[in-house]
C-alpha cells in the first residue's frame, strides 16, 4: 500500500507539470555536489584538531613564556637549534560550515629573529656555547665574542677561557632564556654549559628560564657513572653516560641536588613541551652541532664518542659522522675511508689517510650503550700500548673502563658492574621528571 501511494503522489506532481523544475535541480546538485571523500582546508583544520593532539617544544609554546619577559632586559643562552614554529593565522569563509574560519599555517623562524622581527621584548645580548651562535665551528674550536650580522646584537661566547658569565656579562640583564638541543649524553658539552649559567644566574640574581626540548635519546639510561675525581668540562656531574632526561629536567636535578658552587640554587623556570611522551620518537629537525648531521649519528653518539679518547677516528672530515669508525691500525678488511677537511673538521684526524674499520651507518638504532665495536676495535688494533689516551678516562669518567676492557673482561660483566649504580640514579633521577 505505501508504494502505491507514493507512485500515485509522484504521478501527480507531475501532471501538474513539475517535471522540469525538479530536472533542473537534479542538474544542479550533480554539479555542486562534491565528492563524500572531499574536504575543504577549513575543515580538514577543524578534523585535525579534533582528532590530533598538538606537540609543542617549550620554545614553540610561545604564549607560556613570552608575558614573564615584557618589560625586562632580556638575554638568550642559544644556537643554531633554537627554532620555534609558531602559528600564522588567516580567516576565511568555508560555504559548507556556512561561517568564517581561522586556517592554521605553520611557519618556523629562529626564536633570536622572532623576538627581532614580531615582538616588542627587549632582547639586548646572545651566549653562544660550544660550536657558537651560529653552529659551525669545531668541537673543540675557541669562540671569540662578535656581533651577529643578522640583528646586530652582541655575542658572547661561553666556550673556551670563559665558560661561566661573568658579573660584567650580565650587567642589566633581568632574566635569561636558554634555548639548547641536548641529544642526553653526559660529555655533551651543552649540559656542562647549563651547569656554568645556572651558577652565574644564582650568583647574580638573574631568573632563568629554560625552553625544554626533547631528548631524542630520552628512554635509554646507561653506563658507568662519573667519579667525582674525573670530572671535568665533558663530565661535572655523577650521572651515568646517557642520563634519559630533558635539559629540563636536568637543570632541575641541578638545582634539587645543588651542584652549583657552594650549594647554591637558581631562580629557575621551566617551560616545558606539550603533550609530549619520554617513549616518543623524536628526529631533530636541526643538527645540534656541526658532526652530529642526522638521528642516526645522534642515536650512535654516546657509544662511539669513546673512540675520540682512542686511535680510532669516528669519521670526522666526512659525511658519515659518528656513524662510522676506523684506523690506519686496524685490519683492511671491507670497509675504508679517508677523512678530509670539512665544516665542523678543518683539520680531522687522520686527514688524507686511509682508515680501516666499519660502516654502522645503515644499522637498526640502538637501545643502550654499546661497547661492542670499542672492544672490537681494541681487540684488532695492532699495538694495543697505542689504542687509549688520556682524554678517554675524562669521557669515561671513570678509570675502569679502560681498565676492564685491557683486562678482557667480558663486555656482559663490564655492564653488570654498572647495575648498582645505575638503579641509585634512576631512584634519584624520579623526583625530577616533568614527562
Amino acid at each position: 500500500m505505501i508504494s502505491c501511494t507514493v507512485c500515485i503522489s509522484f504521478k501527480n506532481i507531475l501532471s501538474k507539470s513539475l517535471l522540469p523544475v525538479l530536472v533542473l535541480l537534479f542538474v544542479i546538485s550533480c554539479k555542486t555536489a562534491k565528492p563524500t571523500n572531499y574536504s575543504t582546508p577549513a575543515e580538514t583544520t577543524i578534523k585535525s584538531k579534533i582528532k590530533s593532539t598538538k606537540f609543542l617544544t617549550g620554545a614553540d609554546n610561545i604564549k607560556s613564556y613570552f608575558s614573564l619577559l615584557k618589560n625586562k632586559k632580556v638575554g638568550i643562552v642559544t644556537n643554531q637549534t633554537g627554532m620555534i614554529a609558531y602559528d600564522s593565522i588567516y580567516t576565511v569563509f568555508d560555504t559548507i560550515l556556512d561561517s568564517h574560519i581561522d586556517i592554521v599555517n605553520k611557519k618556523t623562524l629562529h626564536i633570536v629573529d622572532y623576538i627581532k622581527e614580531k615582538t616588542k621584548i627587549e632582547l639586548v645580548k646572545i651566549y653562544a656555547p660550544e660550536h657558537g651562535f651560529r653552529g659551525t665551528a669545531d668541537a673543540g674550536e675557541l669562540i671569540i665574542d662578535g656581533k651577529d650580522t643578522k640583528t646586530g646584537l652582541p655575542i658572547i661566547s661561553l666556550y673556551g677561557n670563559n665558560k661561566k658569565p661573568t658579573p660584567e656579562q650580565l650587567a642589566g640583564i633581568d632574566v635569561l632564556v636558554f634555548d639548547l638541543q641536548d641529544v642526553g649524553a653526559r660529555f655533551y658539552t651543552y649540559i656542562s654549559s647549563l651547569h656554568y649559567i645556572m651558577e652565574a644566574c644564582a650568583q647574580n640574581n638573574v631568573q632563568l628560564i629554560i625552553l625544554d626540548r626533547p631528548n631524542p635519546n630520552g628512554g635509554i639510561v646507561d653506563g658507568p657513572l662519573l667519579e667525582k675525581e674525573y670530572s671535568s668540562f665533558v663530565g661535572m656531574h655523577p650521572i651515568p653516560v646517557l642520563h634519559g632526561m630533558t635539559i629540563g629536567e636536568y637543570a632541575l636535578m641541578i638545582n634539587g641536588q645543588k651542584w652549583l658552587k657552594d650549594s647554591i640554587q637558581c631562580h629557575l623556570k621551566i617551560v616545558p613541551c606539550e603533550n609530549y611522551l619520554r617513549s616518543m620518537p623524536y628526529s631533530l629537525p636541526i643538527k645540534p652541532s656541526p658532526n652530529l648531521p642526522n638521528d642516526q649519528s645522534i642515536n650512535l653518539y654516546a657509544s662511539l664518542c669513546f673512540f675520540e679518547g682512542t686511535n680510532v677516528s669516528v669519521g670526522r672530515g666526512t659525511d658519515k659522522q659518528f656513524q662510522i669508525y676506523g684506523s690506519p691500525y686496524l685490519p683492511n678488511i671491507d670497509f675504508c675511508f679517508v677523512p678530509m677537511p670539512n665544516i665542523g673538521a678543518k683539520d680531522p684526524v687522520y686527514n688524507g689517510i686511509d682508515c680501516y674499520g666499519e660502516d654502522l651507518s645503515s644499522i637498526p638504532k640502538v637501545k643502550q650503550l654499546e661497547l661492542k665495536w670499542l672492544m672490537k676495535a681494541y681487540n684488532e688494533t695492532e699495538d694495543k700500548s697505542k689504542f687509549f689516551n688520556s682524554f678517554f678516562t675524562k669521557l669515561a669518567g671513570t678509570k675502569k673502563l679502560q681498565q676492564q676492557i685491557e683486562s678482557g673482561i667480558p663486555e656482559p660483566e663490564i655492564r653488570a658492574s654498572w647495575q648498582k649504580d645505575l638503579e641509585e640514579f634512576k631512584k634519584m633521577r624520579n623526583k625530577y621528571l616533568i614527562y
